[in-house]
C-alpha cells in the first residue's frame, strides 16, 4: 500500500512522508500499524480528535443516527441532530456570546468557515479589508494563504503579534506585547496610508502552525479594547485551540475576551469534517440564498460533535488539559538545561511546542548563540556587532526533523510546525492518561537524547533539514518502478 501510494498520489503528500507507516487500527492515543507496530499518537489528527481514535461515546452517536434512518445530509434544515448539536454548542460558549449568538454551517473544513467569516464582518460593515497577525494560519485557499502573506491581489494586510522567543518588535514579554498592540491601534488611526479601515480582525489565541506561541492574555484584552472602540469585529481563529485543547473549553476564555465571531472546525465533528460560524446577531445581515456550501448539513459529523462537546463538558477534560498540560511543560522545561538544542518550550494546556535551534559548545563547556544567516567578517570596516545575550539561537529543522524520526521509532507519533519546521508540536487527546503522558515525555526525552549526542561536535549549520520526506526519496523512486512494472 505505501508502494502503491507512493507511486500514484500527489507529491503534495505530507504526514506519508514523515511517518511512513499503514495504520489499519485505532483506538484512543493508539495506532497500530498494518506491520503490527503500535504508536502512541500525540498528533489527534491535528487537533481534530479531542477524544482520540474511535471513541465509544462517539461511535455510539454515529450508530444511532445511522440506525435511525434519518438523512445522512440535509442542507440547512431543521432536524433533530442538528438541533441537538447546536444546543450543546451554545451550553459550552463564552457567556458574552452565548446569550446572542447566531450559527452558520459552512462547508466541511475550516477554511470554509474562515472565507464566511469574510464575507459576514464585509456584509456588516461595509468596507473590504481584513487585518490578520502575522504568522496566523487560517486556511488554504488564496485569501486565507494572503492572511499569512503567501499570496497576492487580495485585501488583506498583516501586523506584528507579540512573540517572547523571535521578537518582531525587538522586545518580549510585556513591554513587546504592548508594543504589538500600539502598532496596530496605529495602523486603524494613521490616515497616511490612505488604507480605509477593515472590515475585522481575525487572530489565533495560540498560532499553532507556526510553532505554539500563545498571545499573552493583557495583549488579547488590549486588541478587543482597539477593535470595539473603532466598531471592528474581532474574529477568533479557535479551529485548533477550541474544544478543551488549552485548558479552557475555548482558548479566548483564558483572557476574558468575547470575540465577535468565532471560526469553528477540526474537534467540533468528533473527527468527522464540520465547520461552524458562531457570531454576535448585529452581524447577521446575510440574505436567504447567500453563499453556502453543499456539504453544510452533514448529520453523521454533527452526531458526533454533539457527543465530543457533551463529554469534554461533563467530565471536565478542560480542566484535566490544563493540569496536566502544566505539568508536562515543566517536565519538558527540565530538558533545556542539558539539552542546548532545546530552545523554547511552550504552550497551553495540552497545546505544546518544543523548539529546535542550532548550537555551538565553547571549549570550557559552555553554550555559544550563533547569529542566524551572519556572514564571516572579512575584515574590513567596522566589526559587526555581537549578538544580544539573550538572542535566540538559528532554528534547527535539521535537529527537529531527526527528533521526529526517532520518536516514531520509539513508537511516538509527532507533527512538526513553525515557519522553520523545528517545532516538534505535541497534540495529546484530552483523555490521555497520566500513564501514557509519561511515556510520550520519556520517548520524546529519549530521542532528544538521542539526537543531541548524534549532533554535539557538529558545527552549527550541520544537520540542515531535507525535506519533509528525507530519507524516503529513493524509496519512493523504488516504488514507483516497481508499481510501474506490476508489482
Amino acid at each position: 500500500m505505501w508502494r502503491r501510494q507512493s507511486a500514484r498520489e500527489s507529491a503534495a503528500r505530507t504526514y506519508a512522508r514523515a511517518l511512513p507507516i499503514v495504520p489499519v487500527r485505532a483506538r484512543g492515543m493508539t495506532i497500530e500499524g498494518a506491520d503490527g507496530r503500535r504508536y502512541l499518537d500525540c498528533s489527534s489528527g491535528a487537533g481534530a480528535l479531542a477524544l482520540g481514535h474511535n471513541h465509544p461515546v462517539v461511535l455510539e452517536a454515529i450508530r444511532r443516527a445511522l440506525d435511525s434512518g434519518a438523512p445522512l445530509q440535509a442542507f440547512d434544515l431543521a432536524t433533530p441532530v442538528q438541533d441537538a448539536f447546536v444546543a450543546e454548542l451554545f451550553r459550552t460558549l463564552p457567556p458574552g456570546l452565548a446569550g446572542h449568538a447566531r450559527v452558520r454551517f459552512c462547508g466541511p473544513g475550516e477554511t470554509d468557515a474562515v472565507e464566511a467569516a469574510f464575507t459576514l464582518v464585509r456584509a456588516a460593515t461595509g468596507r473590504t479589508g481584513v487585518l490578520a497577525l502575522s504568522g496566523d494560519r487560517h486556511g488554504v485557499t488564496a485569501e486565507a494563504a494572503a492572511l499569512l502573506g503567501a499570496a497576492g491581489d487580495v485585501q488583506v494586510a498583516r501586523l506584528p503579534g507579540p512573540r517572547d522567543r523571535r521578537r518582531p518588535v525587538g522586545l518580549g514579554g510585556p513591554q513587546g506585547a504592548e508594543l504589538a498592540a500600539r502598532w496596530n491601534e496605529s495602523a486603524f488611526d494613521d490616515p497616511e496610508p490612505g488604507a480605509p479601515r477593515p472590515a475585522g480582525v481575525i487572530l489565533e489565541p495560540v498560532q499553532g502552525e507556526r510553532g505554539v506561541i500563545p498571545a499573552p492574555d493583557a495583549w488579547m484584552r488590549r486588541m478587543r479594547e482597539i477593535t470595539t472602540a473603532r466598531s471592528i469585529p474581532l474574529i477568533a481563529d479557535e479551529v485548533q485551540t477550541g474544544v478543551g485543547r488549552t485548558g479552557a473549553f475555548w482558548a479566548v476564555e483564558h483572557s476574558g475576551v468575547t470575540p465577535d465571531v468565532m471560526v469553528l472546525s477540526r474537534a467540533i465533528g468528533g473527527s468527522l469534517p464540520l465547520a461552524v460560524l458562531v457570531y454576535r446577531d448585529e452581524l447577521d445581515v446575510w440574505q436567504p440564498g447567500a453563499p453556502a456550501d453543499t456539504f453544510r448539513g452533514n448529520q453523521l459529523a454533527m452526531a458526533a460533535g454533539t457527543a465530543t462537546l457533551a463529554y469534554v463538558r461533563e467530565n471536565h477534560l478542560a480542566a484535566r488539559a490544563a493540569t496536566l498540560g502544566a505539568r508536562m511543560l515543566d517536565q519538558l522545561r527540565a530538558l533545556q538545561p542539558e539539552f542546548p538544542c532545546v530552545g523554547d518550550v511552550r504552550g497551553k494546556g495540552l497545546m505544546i511546542g518544543v523548539e529546535f535551534v542550532e548550537f555551538a559548545e565553547a571549549e570550557d563547556g559552555g553554550d555559544l548563540a550563533v547569529a542566524a544567516d551572519a556572514p564571516a567578517y572579512d575584515g574590513l570596516g567596522p566589526a559587526p556587532p555581537a549578538p544580544a545575550a539573550d538572542s535566540p539561537h538559528p532554528p534547527a529543522p535539521g535537529i527537529a526533523n531527526a527528533v521526529q524520526r526517532e520518536c516514531l521509532r520509539r513508537g511516538l507519533i509527532v507533527e512538526l510546525g513553525g515557519p522553520h519546521a523545528n517545532v516538534v508540536r505535541l497534540l495529546p487527546p484530552l483523555t490521555v492518561s497520566d500513564e501514557q503522558a509519561t511515556a510520550v515525555l520519556d520517548r520524546l526525552a529519549d530521542a532528544v537524547r538521542t539526537v543531541a549526542r548524534a549532533h554535539a561536535g557538529r558545527p552549527s549549520g550541520a544537520g540542515r533539514p531535507r525535506d519533509a520526506g528525507s530519507g524516503l526519496r529513493r524509496q519512493e523512486d523504488r516504488a514507483k518502478r516497481a508499481v510501474r512494472r506490476g508489482s
